[in-house]
Parts: structure tokens; sequence; C-alpha cells
């Protein structure tokens, strides 16, 4: 074991204690769910962990959605780099409290993994970053710039309208986006392409108001029947696939594969149910738009009365692959839901988030650090892998800085079940993971690249 790596694993124990204080934190940047004052109390660890690891004017900025980003930075050395490190604080909520086998907001550990909402996305990430710096003490060899999001996982866009107002206090010759991660435990990955996101909120009305069923149920038409028809009309009827009037729903992944056993197994598929859409798994997940129905608006089953609903509503969900423009995404969307409307029923569309699909450019030093990295950690080559996730921020970041090296990486694997309950992280992944940020910042700094 080299002395870096010795270093690191003796840094574990404490990586595993400021893991367990992060996600004691509810930091579910939703007002609506949880308290503000959560999130902000998530961004104070944050900045006073990183101003301990020996970053500088590390401090709370108010972004224009309201939610606060943690920045810092550490000047280079003369002539040196600059890295910028990336990790959002806020989680997604825990959803179904009943499904978790362990309290979601305390972490806890079983058959070797760490439990609890944000172990992986992205207070894992968080910890790595951390213990990375920590491992390196004072001889980080190149600068650092350090941002920490609030609102990720709200896709409210804070952070890109923030960086677009300060663009100097994000610049860097390297990014690196640590809310990704690898193909499988043991497989150094970086992500060079990732889905972009078109969310609206979908409202079918049929009635001025509610009406007993039995006195005129039938030729009453019923609000929730016109949506959940109205949905379906978004998918294949015999495969299941994604089918919006206007999309190119037949693209192709020309990558590595995602094996469709582990792919059951990862997402938990049960046993007899089949996957939905054709293709390969990767040209499903990475090539090809995917809808999603996040949430409907209806009457609940428990306290449901004998009325005809006059009204629902849904929030769909469109993954778009790299190539596709999420405005021309959204704009399909709308006209296929407003024209596939049954019964002359009244369809509103509500724009609620929408963000790019990104592709990396990996032909440079950063990358090649970057695989020197990993096939000393690992002992196997740098892994080249799709993402289905979005994160709107890196094409901000591309078009702001277009000769700076975009690296998307991270401690989340696919038995994470990031944004599922019972969300879980391998610690030697944050181990592992920081030893490869750490070997990255002194290989880079040796390249000399300077490309912003």
């Amino acid at each position: 074991m080299s002395e870096l790596a010795a270093t690191i694993a003796g840094l574990m124990g404490r990586a595993r204690t400021d893991l367990a204080e992060l996600v004691a934190i509810p930091s579910v940047a939703d007002p609506r769910q949880y308290p503000p004052e959560e999130c902000r109390r998530a961004a104070q660890w944050v900045a006073d962990a990183f101003t301990e690891a020996g970053l500088h004017d590390v401090h709370l900025a108010e972004t224009p959605d309201g939610s606060h980003a943690v920045i810092g930075h550490r000047p280079p050395p003369p002539g040196a780099p600059t890295v910028l490190l990336y990790c959002h604080y806020d989680v997604q909520p825990p959803l179904d409290d009943d499904a978790w086998t362990t309290p979601p907001f305390a972490l806890t550990e079983r058959d070797g993994r760490w439990y609890g909402r944000g172990t992986a996305d992205c207070k894992g990430n968080i910890v790595m970053h951390l213990t990375a710096l920590r491992a390196l003490g004072d001889d980080i060899p190149v600068g650092l710039k350090f941002v920490a999001e609030g609102s990720e996982e709200q896709g409210t866009g804070g952070l890109e309208s923030y960086v677009a107002q300060h663009p100097e206090q994000f610049l860097a010759d390297a990014l690196l986006v640590c809310d990704t991660g690898n193909a499988e435990v043991g497989t150094g990955t970086a992500t060079i392409t990732l889905r972009g996101l078109v969310n609206v909120v979908v409202t079918v009305g049929t009635l001025a108001g509610e009406i007993h069923s039995g006195m005129f149920g039938g030729p009453a038409p019923d609000a929730l029947a016109a949506l959940i028809q109205l949905l379906s009309t978004l998918r294949d009827p015999a495969t299941g696939a994604t089918r919006v009037e206007g999309l190119d729903c037949e693209g192709t992944w020309e990558g590595v594969d995602y094996d469709e056993e582990r792919f059951r197994a990862d997402a938990g598929v049960l046993d007899g149910v089949g996957l939905t859409g054709t293709g390969t798994v990767a040209d499903r997940l990475w090539a090809r738009p995917a809808v999603t129905v996040l949430g409907v608006d209806c009457p609940p089953v428990v306290g449901s009365a004998a009325a005809v609903p006059p009204t629902a509503r849904a929030r769909v969900s469109l993954r778009i692959p790299p190539s596709t423009d999420p405005a021309a995404a959204r704009a399909a969307l709308t006209r296929h839901l407003t024209g596939a409307a049954p019964w002359g029923v009244r369809v509103s569309v509500e724009d609620e988030s929408a963000g790019a699909p990104f592709r990396a450019a990996t032909d440079g030093p950063a990358y090649a650090a970057l695989g020197r990295a990993v096939e000393e950690v690992y002992g196997k080559p740098l892994a080249f892998l799709g993402q289905g996730g979005s994160i709107p921020l890196c094409n901000v970041l591309a078009g702001t800085y277009p000769r700076a090296e975009i690296v998307l990486m991270g401690v989340e694997e696919p038995k994470c079940l990031i944004h599922a309950p019972n969300e879980s992280v391998d610690p030697s992944e944050i181990e592992h993971m920081a030893h490869v940020e750490a070997l990255f910042l002194r290989a880079y700094a040796a390249s000399g690249s300077r490309g912003r």
C-alpha cells in the first residue's frame, strides 16, 4: 500500500463520522416538505468542514432560487492549473418511510454498506472530496475552486443562474462534477453523456365540481380516467417503449453496453416482469427519450367518495439523450399531451423545469490524468458510460468555460439506489475514489495544463 493509500485508509473512520453527521441533517430543498433551516444547517456544516480542510474564504452565497451555494477556493502554486470541485448537499425526500429498512436520516451500517438518504447522492461525494483533501494536507499541487449546490435535486436552477452572473468565481482548467459514479463497485468510471430533462404538469378538467357517481356516472366524463388514457398514449401498448410524436425514439448507444440481467438486478425488477422498450438496455437508458409519470394528484383510495372526479393532474418527466434540444422536446411533449386528450376534455400543460443533455470531450490532459489515477487505484483502465440522469449545470459550465475539461465521477453505483428508499453507499468506493481524486490532482498538476 502506498503512503497516500495508507493515509486515506486511516481517514475512513473520520469519513464515516462526517457522513453520519451530514445524513442526520434532512436537507431536502423543498419548503413544502422540510424546513429551509435544515438546508442552511447542512450548508454551514459543509462550509466549516472545507474551511478546516484548507480552503480559503469559504462562505454561503444566496442563488437566484433562494438556495445557498457553498463557495471557496485555494490559490494555485505558480504555474499550476486550477481544478473546480463540485458536489451538492441537498437530497431527495425519503419518499415512502415504510419502505426503508433503516431510518432514512440516520447512517446505519449493514452488510458492509452505509445506509441513509444522501449517503451516495451526494453527501458521499462531499465526504470523498474532504477525504482526498485531508490526505493531501498542505501538499495540494493545484489551485482549487469549490462549490456545493443547495437545490440540485429540485431542478430549480439556482446555481446555474449564479454561475452565469459570477463566472469568475468558478473559472478553472478542469471541472470535477462529482455527482455520478462507477459502473459497478471496483470499476473506475467517468460518465461522458447525460440525458437532458423536461418536466411538465398536465391537468385534465371535465366537470364544474364533484358529482355523485351513482346519479351521473357513465355519461359524466371522469377526469381521472381521462388522465389515465391520456398518459397511456406516451408508451407503445405492446412494448412499453416511450412514444412522443415529433421525437426520435429509436437512437442507439455506441459505447459500453449494460447487461440486461445485471440491469434487472441493479434496478430490482421483480421476477417475471419484463423490461419496457426495445433495443439494448444501453440504447434505452442513454440514447433514447424516456418518459416517467412521477406523480398523480387525484382522490386517494382511503377517504375517496362515490363521486366522479372533476379534475386530475400528473407530473410527467421526459429524459432526452444528447443531440435532442430541450425546447423542441418540451414543445413535442406538450403537443402530444394536448393532441391526445380523449372526449374533448380540457387539458393544460404547465412547464416545470428543463435541462439540456450533455456530452463530454475525453481527449484532453484531465482525462489522461484521471485514467492514470484510476488504473493505479483499481488496476484496470478507466471505463466510459452514459448516465440516464440529468445535471443541467454541466451545460452551463461547458458554455461558460468552453476550454475547460469537464469530468463526471463519484462514489455512486447501481446498488446505491439513489432517489429510492434504502439508499446506500459502499464505503470502499468513498475510500478508492478519494484516492483517485488525490492522485488525479497530483497527475494533473504534473501535466501543467492551463486549458482555460
